[in-house]
């Protein structure tokens, strides 16, 4: 499974199927921001990591340009991270609260983090003719980890999962908090994203975003 998805991963960090994203996402890397002058970014699609073995995944929008473009992991790097993995080491997903960079020792437990989008996209909206591009690699890793629940981050990482199981819209509607079991048994627990847009306003606290990891669990359980 592992290898599976090592060979995956190497597919989604050569791809250039965009132009515009490949373009976008290079230039952020070339000129990068102030506070990063120094740092070497990683400018390219970012692939999805966690536990070969999860039952849980997690699935987001596209790289921040300064935070997964720049670090080379999904939500390493930027607020959206901070927010996410304090809230997952409280539920015991992930082994530490901070995620800086690739190399920070950060450990997923029955997890894998993905997104809709593996590129930077310009103000943070991918198309959907590009999420399109990047839907075969969503639809791998659905294959290869075979997910008991899965977590969307936000309407568009939904809208997504629900195109993949070819799920009709209408019967399922975007709420934080809610669920549903799709045909083959799998489960949709429904986030808001954990951006600074969401919690900086109070729409999404941690109190909401901890019952969301409550929820993942209880649905593995059968609860």
């Amino acid at each position: 499974m592992q290898s599976q998805l090592d060979k995956l991963n190497d597919q989604i960090i050569q791809c250039r199927t965009c132009p515009r994203l490949v373009e976008w996402r290079e230039e952020v890397a070339r000129v990068k921001r102030k506070a990063y002058k120094d740092a070497e970014y990683w400018g390219k699609p970012v692939p999805g990591f966690g536990d070969p073995k999860a039952r849980v995944l997690v699935v987001g929008l596209a790289p921040g340009a300064h935070g997964s473009n720049r670090t080379g992991r999904q939500f390493t790097g930027d607020a959206s991270g901070g927010f996410l993995f304090p809230a997952l080491h409280r539920a015991g997903f992930a082994s530490q609260a901070s995620a800086e960079s690739r190399s920070d020792g950060l450990i997923l437990k029955d997890m894998y983090i993905t997104a809709s989008g593996r590129c930077a996209p310009p103000d943070n909206k991918p198309s959907p003719e590009e999420l399109n591009n990047c839907q075969p690699y969503l639809e791998k890793e659905l294959e290869i980890l075979k997910p008991k629940v899965i977590v969307c981050l936000g309407r568009i990482a939904f809208e997504r999962i629900l195109k993949i199981f070819s799920v009709r819209g209408a019967v399922y509607k975007f709420g934080h908090g809610a669920s549903y079991q799709l045909a083959n048994g799998v489960w949709v627990l429904c986030s808001y994203h954990p951006s600074q847009q969401n919690t900086s306003t109070g729409k999404l606290t941690a109190a909401m975003f901890d019952a969301i990891w409550v929820q993942a669990k209880n649905l593995l359980d059968g609860n």
